[in-house]
């Protein structure tokens, strides 16, 4: 495809900003939430139509999981409205898209990793938005990739890894939910595999691929990785916890359904494109480098 001119959303974001930094040898207009309103459906035409970009990156989403319970319309006006009216506009320009989407697509009931032709159940109105996205993205046809990743983290933005440190140096002992799987993904890890995968694409292919890291763990097993690298590496400041304590969902309810089990397989990945992510703990250890060096 070899596109000139990038226009990337959700720059503020995780992947965005991890993509600003990594799209380096293209033409790279990036848009954060206060430049490109995407809940305003004549900002992004007006947008796209003056940028006139050969190929979208859209990871821009709303992603307040349990927020979007009581905010459904904002949900779907960012999560699935906003990349049906994107991939209108790249449609009339003859322009490609990538989207991301999400693991909660799924109900989580499958016992292994799920691959890209599993019945799709999900469970939340954020994953509901996000699936929404998806089928109208498809039901544009234009060349498209929709790339379901998982658990994001990084040294940019608000996310887990970034909470279980700051609440590791505060508090002596964390609870942490042992009975959920998945697999984190570092944001920069997705930015790599991206820049990767746009050498590659020729348009041709179009379709859902999981793109997350191999392996999977529990949020207490990442917390607990998190905490043991953190204390390895003597980082400051120094952190108070002593144990993370595992707990059950039903022991930390939210207002939103989680999978059980959101593991992702990325053979289709590998198989078509030659491309695979890094191990989870193989992109945290790369994260909190990151974190040791800036403390």
């Amino acid at each position: 495809m070899n596109p000139q001119r990038i226009l990337l959303t959700g720059i503020n974001g995780q992947v965005g900003n991890a993509l600003l930094s990594t799209l380096t040898d293209y033409e790279v207009v990036g848009l954060s939430r206060n430049e490109l309103d995407l809940t305003n459906v004549d900002a992004i035409r007006q947008a796209i139509r003056e940028i006139k970009p050969d190929l979208i990156v859209n990871p821009a989403a709303y992603t307040a999981v349990d927020k979007a319970e009581s905010e459904s319309d904002m949900a779907h006006a960012i999560n699935a409205i906003a990349p049906q009216v994107i991939a209108e506009e790249a449609a009339k320009l003859d322009s490609a898209l990538i989207h991301f989407s999400t693991d909660y697509v799924y109900d989580g009931h499958k016992s292994t990793p799920y691959i890209e032709t599993d019945a799709v159940n999900p469970q939340s109105v954020y994953g509901k938005s996000k699936l929404a996205g998806e089928e109208a993205v498809r039901a544009v046809g234009l060349p498209h990739l929709i790339l379901r990743t998982s658990w994001v983290y990084g040294a940019y933005g608000h996310n887990f890894l970034k909470s279980i440190i700051r609440l590791s140096s505060e508090k002596e002992q964390l609870d942490i939910v042992a009975d959920q799987q998945g697999t984190p993904t570092s944001s920069t890890n997705i930015a790599t595999a991206l820049v990767a995968l746009i050498k590659q694409w020729d348009g041709q292919e179009s379709g859902v691929f999981h793109f997350t890291s191999t392996g999977s763990t529990t949020w207490y097993g990442f917390a607990s990785e998190v905490v043991r690298q953190y204390a390895a590496m003597q980082m400051q400041p120094a952190l108070k916890v002593q144990p993370v304590n595992p707990i059950t969902t039903a022991d930390y309810l939210t207002p939103a359904s989680r999978p059980e089990n959101s593991c992702l397989d990325n053979d289709k990945l590998s198989r078509v494109f030659g491309i695979a992510l890094p191990t989870w703990q193989e992109g945290l250890q790369s994260v909190m480098q990151d974190f040791a060096l800036k403390s």
